[in-house]
């Protein structure tokens, strides 16, 4: 998918990744960028529309697909995080937050913008995940869980939606250097780097993206006789 004329919506897209896209959007011609948040006062970026849209709520995402109808792509972004393990005392209420924005929020509106997306001619999905769809270390658990079933909700939506000729990408990387990594003592890659290399892959036709090298060298172990996704040997 050509980015040049297209209609984007980008959920999250008042910060870090999220604002990161509707920038590159507009540089590579974008003719019109949607940009969701909660609070759309959020949004200061000139040039972009913002949209009300809190990817959890069910009307939200109604109100946004029925207002937003010339959309071709649509970046499912918003996600969040939050340390800890599953043996903690909060655990399982924390995967549940986790879960309703990174998995439900993601499957909400790919099910809401499909039919706009087919009506419109196919355009694109693009997912963003993460290395941690694969790696689960037990410090962002439930975080990790999330991105697994994130991962596989893609893989699914790329073969429901193939009928209708929509590409859809997914997007992992590891740390990235915005406000859901601050705290965290370890290489980051810039959202700007990161958001040129994923468009850079929708516009060449792929299924997914690795953006960084740890990532490239994580899913290529998967396979490994010690495979990335098990501990490592110290």
């Amino acid at each position: 998918m050509k980015i040049e004329n297209a209609v984007v919506l980008v959920t999250g897209a008042n910060r870090g990744i999220g604002l990161s896209f509707t920038r590159e959007l507009l540089v590579r011609g974008a003719r019109k960028v949607y940009a969701g948040a909660r609070n759309p006062a959020t949004i200061t970026q000139a040039d972009v529309q913002p949209l009300r849209l809190d990817v959890t709520q069910s009307d939200d995402v109604a109100a946004a697909a029925a207002l937003a109808s010339d959309v071709t792509l649509v970046i499912n972004n918003a996600g969040i995080a939050q340390p800890g393990g599953f043996l903690a005392p909060d655990s399982e209420e924390v995967a549940r937050r986790i879960f309703e924005t990174n998995f439900f929020a993601m499957l909400r509106v790919s099910k809401a913008f499909a039919p706009v997306l087919k009506a419109n001619g196919g355009g694109a999905l693009l997912n963003v995940l993460s290395i941690a769809s694969w790696v689960n270390g037990g410090d962002l658990a439930a975080y990790s869980a999330s991105k697994s079933a994130a991962w596989s909700l893609t893989n699914a939506l790329r073969n429901e939606l193939a009928v209708q000729k929509t590409q859809v990408l997914g997007l992992h990387m590891a740390y990235v250097d915005t406000d859901l990594t601050r705290g965290f003592d370890v290489p980051k890659s810039s959202s700007e780097e990161i958001v040129q290399r994923a468009l850079d892959g929708l516009e060449s036709g792929l299924d997914e993206v690795m953006a960084d090298e740890l990532t490239l060298q994580v899913k290529r172990g998967m396979t490994a006789a010690r495979p990335s996704y098990l501990p490592q040997a110290s």
